[in-house]
């Protein structure tokens, strides 16, 4: 029989009982955020649950993990403790168990409606990096600004390729992005162009959570990487494409990417994923054996981009890609990660580069779908090669149960010109 809620849930909601993402929010009320799960179309308060006494399992009672700001302090204490935390909320939230549901008082403070609630970021993210594993990216990406001869380096088919980036500019989906200014390509004599980027672009990723870290000098085995994974979000890692192809040689992206990463409010675990794993790409050659998983896995999620252009009122799929595409796995990328001792920490960002499949409308960034400005994008009756200021760029993540889903909401930036 399927789990099912005592709260009423859509069928179209994200968030059923089988999925209870983690976030934090503040409302009118409070200054503080505070930690909750998603459910249907309220926000569960943990630190309501957690005063009244209801995580009562070994690792949870009398524990202050969900009476801080932040999911760190609960990140930290392993897969464990999140099978408990989920084993309990799933248990109250359930039609059959009355603690809370019959407990009006109670309900009362916990359940929040979303509509009534400021979501913010959910963890103090300590660092951030991004990885570049998507093989159909790679080689469109080689192509554009290669050739087609040899578009992918030999060294991407052995190590999750990756760079450090800005953590501080990590912002919640709903956040304005700032035009970036900067320096481009100078044309023939003169000197570099400088101003507000021409070719600011989205880029459709995941990022998983770090959970439990390592000590600096150790590395995590990749077949128990999972257990360092809390959980994933959908990112838009906004890239200034003129900004980051005049500075990227020789040591990779900098200006044209710190400006601004947009993540979604919703941690969705790896527990409320794991129905929906499926079989890898094979990878040929064969990983060394540090990055060789007895089981190697992706999931079944199902992505969307939607672009609302500046003055109108409707917006236009540009992009049907899925996580599944991957070609380097979330706990490959965590595992090599470590490999020469770097230190991960609970709250760090992970993210997976763009993500693009192998159809034409599967591409994960307008770089791509415009071939960078060489075609224009329809929209609504105009034309993009790039964004433009007032663009609203709409990610969606869900995967498909038997009669619910498991989704991420949505992950949203508008783009806005530069500050003065």
């Amino acid at each position: 029989m399927a789990l099912k809620s005592f709260i009423h849930v859509h069928p179209d909601s994200h968030f059923p009982i089988q999925n209870l993402p983690y976030g934090a929010f503040k409302t009118h009320s409070t200054t503080l955020p505070r930690l909750g799960v998603a459910i249907g179309d309220y926000v569960l308060d943990l630190s309501e649950i957690a005063k009244s006494g209801l995580f009562n399992s070994p690792l949870l009672a009398g524990s202050d993990c969900f009476l801080q700001p932040t999911l760190n302090k609960f990140l930290a204490m392993g897969r464990p403790a999140w099978k408990e935390a989920r084993d309990t909320l799933q248990k109250l939230l359930s039609s059959t168990e009355p603690a809370l549901r019959d407990n009006m008082q109670l309900r009362q403070k916990a359940l929040v409606p979303m509509s009534e609630v400021e979501m913010v970021l959910p963890m103090e993210i300590g660092d951030y990096t991004d990885f570049f594993s998507s093989m159909h990216h790679a080689k469109n990406c080689g192509t554009i600004f290669i050739g087609p001869k040899n578009p992918i380096s030999p060294n991407w088919f052995r190590l999750p390729i990756a760079y450090h980036g800005r953590a501080s500019s990590v912002v919640i989906s709903g956040t304005d992005i700032i035009r970036p200014r900067g320096q481009g390509h100078p044309t023939g004599n003169s000197t570099p162009y400088f101003g507000p980027s021409l070719k600011l672009d989205f880029e459709l990723e995941m990022a998983t959570i770090v959970g439990p870290g390592n000590e600096l000098g150790k590395t995590i085995d990749v077949n128990e990487a999972a257990d360092h994974i809390f959980g994933v979000v959908l990112m838009n890692d906004w890239s200034a494409r003129d900004i980051q192809a005049w500075e990227y040689v020789p040591l990779g992206p900098f200006l044209g990417k710190s400006f601004g990463t947009t993540i979604s409010p919703w941690i969705v675990t790896l527990d409320a994923l794991q129905p929906f794993a499926c079989d890898a790409p094979k990878q040929d050659p064969p990983p060394l054996p540090y990055l060789a998983e007895k089981i190697s896995k992706n999931y079944d999620i199902a992505l969307e981009v939607q672009i609302k252009p500046s003055g109108q009122k409707d917006s236009s799929v540009v992009t049907r890609s899925n996580l599944k595409n991957l070609y380097w796995t979330l706990t490959q990328q965590l595992a090599h990660h470590t490999i020469n001792g770097c230190n991960l920490r609970p709250g760090d960002l992970l993210g997976t580069g763009t993500i693009s499949g192998p159809e034409p409308d599967s591409l994960g960034c307008l770089l791509e779908l415009t071939w960078n400005g060489q075609k224009s994008l329809l929209l609504n009756g105009t034309t993009r090669k790039f964004l433009e200021d007032g663009d609203e760029v709409i990610f969606t993540g869900c995967c498909k149960g038997d009669g619910y889903n498991v989704g991420f909401g949505t992950c949203t930036g508008k783009v806005v010109p530069p500050r003065d």
